[in-house]
């Protein structure tokens, strides 16, 4: 018997050596064939552009094919769901934003967990919300708005990119401040929802500033007010909603990559340093700009990690001052 016990370790120690070995071969050989990056939202939003800005000369740093796959659905629950079930080979990345962290506090029962369950590579950038009106509302700020529906009650509705994203959220919470009568609609991804908005089916949204700037350049929207905690660049004659009567108020977007988790260390070390030399290009920083969003990174994934744990901790509080219920 101790002979067998001796044997069957030895065995077992061999197949893990081996198991390890193959792996760090394989990441070795990495990248060796094209690489997918999901996005979990709808073509059009903040973080299919995001991607569309960065797939290019990250396909370029590693030598490969970067293919969007666009997998929108539940707010972005379906693509994460699918690229956390992905095999941690380095060949599946994923667009991971500021609702990823919210869902713990809005999903009772995730599929997913999101800290195991991805290995964080690092933040791609920040920006802020931006409440928008359709012209022919005629309100141009905070006040005009919240008068507008208390002398109009059950008359509007607001767009948001989805139920439990930071902007229905930071809406939610304007609205039970100001005890504001207004119907949320929930849209799958930003891009979906600025067409209703633009075209007036909607006469209210919140949502992200890379949908929304166009059309606010444009006079098509008027911004209302900003939700971070300082103008936006992009935008610095608008108020922000602290400006505009609610102190302390702050919700912001955020985008960023993680792979599925147990992806060799060296491949995320690498996705790592490419794009953090990436989003130093002035190129990259001007195109981050013209959408609202700065080219913001972490100097290590730990970081982020640790970042990322601090959002989850954060939303829950909102979640709650909001007086929204898992569902």
């Amino acid at each position: 018997m101790p002979f067998l016990k001796r044997y069957l370790c030895r065995l077992l120690t061999a197949c893990i050596a081996w198991v390890c070995l193959c792996f760090v071969a394989h990441a070795q050989g990495w990248p060796n064939k094209p690489i997918k990056l999901i996005v979990p939202h709808a073509p059009g939003g903040v973080t299919d552009v995001v991607a569309r800005i960065l797939a290019q000369p990250l396909s370029e740093a590693l030598g490969q094919t970067l293919i969007i796959d666009n997998r929108p659905g539940a707010a972005g629950l379906l693509g994460t769901d699918i690229a956390a079930k992905t095999s941690p080979d380095g060949y599946t990345l994923l667009m991971y934003v500021d609702t990823n962290t919210i869902f713990p506090s809005t999903i009772k029962q995730l599929n997913h967990d999101p800290i195991q369950s991805f290995d964080p590579v690092t933040i791609l950038g920040k920006g802020s919300h931006v409440l928008v009106a359709h012209p022919s509302l005629g309100v141009n700020n905070l006040q005009d708005l919240i008068r507008y529906i208390k002398s109009n009650p059950n008359a509007l509705s607001y767009a948001s990119p989805g139920t439990g994203s930071p902007q229905h959220l930071g809406m939610e919470i304007i609205k039970n401040t100001y005890q504001l009568d207004l119907t949320h609609i929930p849209y799958k991804g930003g891009g979906q929802a600025i067409s209703d908005v633009v075209g007036g089916q909607v006469k209210l949204g919140m949502l992200g500033m890379a949908p929304a700037l166009p059309h606010i350049k444009s006079g098509k929207l008027i911004a209302i007010a900003v939700t971070s905690r300082a103008r936006s660049v992009a935008l610095p004659q608008v108020l922000t909603v602290a400006e505009s009567g609610l102190a302390s108020f702050e919700t912001g977007q955020w985008q960023g990559l993680v792979v599925p988790a147990s992806t060799p260390s060296s491949i995320i070390g690498r996705l790592h340093s490419e794009l953090v030399k990436i989003m130093q290009r002035s190129e990259i920083k001007e195109k981050l700009m013209g959408i609202g969003m700065d080219n913001s990174t972490h100097s290590s994934p730990a970081l982020f990690k640790a970042m990322l744990k601090d959002e989850i901790v954060k939303w829950s509080t909102v979640v709650k001052t909001a007086g929204i219920q898992p569902e």
